[in-house]
């Protein structure tokens, strides 16, 4: 029997076997972890001679968390109230989102957080009781037909299911279940063309200047709420009369509109990001939806707004945007947004569109589908597709290829 002090440290050392065998706790009696032969580790805590319960898997739950719900339960055995144990295949939703699944979610995957809260919001809410096997095709399809009825377009539905999906096959994977009960279901079939949604010149223009006025607004409040603090002998805050943008909202959204990045790309985008000299952002794999590094060019607009906004120096943990109250990247700006939109007297225009409108007039101007499917760090070209019909002088000259000069 292994004694060690089980951490992170121990955890990467440890080799698989041509037999199971355990490492114990030198400091937590009773708490261990078991390697099998296939390199499969889990936490366990043993509460009672003969009486062990698995508290998770290796790469599921950090050992610090592996090691405080063992206290837990060595604390109530030594109060007699042992652990309810519960078998693999008895496992409900609730128990599997909450008990397994929710700490490796967050620790791997960028938008973690966001899917747990539609997953219990979706599912947990409305089958939390259920066992993970019992959630089969039928069940499902009730419950998305319900949602298309009450309104929710069907590539939200869509999205709910693949999250859901995603977190059967893991379940698979940690051998809970034996096989993932929605394989077989198909995802409902959505017009990607039709929804595509950019701003035409004159709604361009609008949303252009209500950002102009929205910044010389703020400017004349912080002068006004400087005036007020003066005749009090207050402290002023700082003046920004000498910056071209009163927040962060501008140019977000010009870079938005100028080199078509994600939300998440955006926010969490540094200056070390950007060069620049060469003009020139680089989107690296950690925040990239595709996990893959891409290089995007600035265009003039986009590089002058970055460089104004630089001079503003509102700027923490080396963030071009960041929380000027928390000091870390945004999560969303939906309320400023709204607002935004509302004085632009622009409707059905989310902040997802904005890159769509990117990919939108590159495709206009007669950029070809390859190039736009790179600048947008598309994996697959079947992405970018959804631009083709905006070029639709490329399938005239196709077609006028079938004209000889004897028409008849």
């Amino acid at each position: 029997m292994m004694k060690a002090i089980i951490g992170n440290s121990l955890v990467h050392k440890l080799k698989p076997k041509e037999r199971q065998y355990d490492v114990r706790d030198v400091n937590l009696k009773g708490f261990l972890i078991r390697v099998t032969p296939t390199g499969k580790m889990s936490y366990v805590c043993q509460y009672n001679r003969g009486r062990r319960i698995n508290i998770g898997q290796v790469g599921v739950i950090t050992p610090a968390q592996a090691r405080d719900k063992a206290k837990q339960i060595l604390s109530q055995a030594v109060m007699g109230l042992l652990p309810k144990e519960h078998q693999r295949n008895k496992l409900t939703l609730e128990q599997f989102v909450s008990d397994e699944y929710e700490n490796w979610r967050k620790a791997n995957r960028k938008n973690g957080i966001a899917d747990l809260k539609r997953l219990r919001v979706n599912f947990v809410k409305e089958f939390g009781n259920r066992l993970l096997g019992e959630l089969t095709p039928i069940v499902i399809e009730k419950w998305r037909t319900g949602r298309i009825n009450n309104g929710i377009y069907p590539s939200t539905v869509n999205r709910d299911i693949v999250i859901l999906k995603s977190m059967l096959s893991k379940a698979v994977e940690w051998e809970f279940i034996s096989e993932n009960p929605l394989t077989k279901l198909k995802p409902f079939k959505v017009d990607s063309v039709a929804k595509v949604r950019y701003l035409d010149k004159n709604e361009e223009n609008q949303l252009k200047n209500t950002l102009r006025l929205r910044d010389e607004e703020l400017k004349e409040k912080r002068e006004r709420g400087n005036q007020w603090r003066r005749e009090r002998n207050y402290d002023c805050l700082p003046t920004l009369q000498q910056f071209i943008f009163a927040d962060y909202m501008s140019p977000m959204i010009l870079v938005t509109l100028n080199i078509g990045l994600r939300r998440g790309e955006l926010f969490n985008l540094t200056w070390d990001d950007i060069n620049f000299t060469h003009a020139l952002l680089t989107v690296k794999g950690n925040s990239a939806k595709n996990g893959k590094t891409r290089h995007v060019p600035l265009n003039t607009v986009a590089l002058q707004a970055l460089k104004d906004w630089q001079q503003h120096g509102n700027h923490f943990n080396g963030l071009v945007f960041s929380n000027a109250k928390t000091g870390i990247a945004f999560g969303q700006v939906k309320k400023s947004w709204v607002r935004i939109l509302e004085k632009a007297d622009i409707k059905n225009f989310r902040w997802h569109d904005m890159r769509h409108h990117f990919a939108s007039k590159l495709v206009m101007t007669g950029v070809d589908l390859n190039t736009v499917r790179e600048l947008l760090g598309h994996a697959d070209i079947k992405m970018t597709l959804r631009y083709a019909h905006l070029a639709p002088e490329h399938k005239a000259n196709a077609v006028a290829k079938l004209v000889t000069q004897d028409i008849y």
